[in-house]
């Protein structure tokens, strides 16, 4: 099972990015997903989640607004619209797949992590 994240890249302030988390080895169309950031020297810290049927989302209130995250169970991808972005969102961004129908803000609901993407913002 592996879930390979992708889009990350640098871009300047008030720039856009969208990330992308595609699994294999299994489908997830029945489970919550998730993105969770890391920054230098800073803990992981959640961004977003959303529901096994993409039909209710959950933001930090530090993206809210500006990021978007959506799926496709078709394709067993989920994805992460960042717009308007900060020099704050630098970090590694992963996405996880919750042991439950929605995913949540904490990390420990989370089965598998995908290995990372980085992005950076510039001011």
């Amino acid at each position: 099972v592996q879930l390979q994240a992708s889009g990350g890249g640098s871009v300047q302030a008030g720039g856009s990015l969208r990330l992308s988390c595609a699994a294999s080895g299994r489908t997830f169309s029945n489970n919550g997903m998730g993105w969770f950031r890391q920054a230098p020297g800073k803990e992981r810290e959640f961004v977003a989640a959303i529901s096994w049927n993409g039909g209710r989302a959950y933001y930090a209130d530090s993206v809210k607004g500006r990021f978007s995250i959506s799926r496709d169970n078709a394709k067993n991808t989920v994805y992460l619209q960042m717009n308007s972005l900060k020099p704050e969102d630098t970090a590694v961004y992963y996405c996880a797949a919750a042991r439950s129908v929605m995913g949540n803000g904490w990390s420990g609901s989370y089965d598998y992590w995908g290995q990372g993407t980085l992005v950076t913002v510039s001011s």
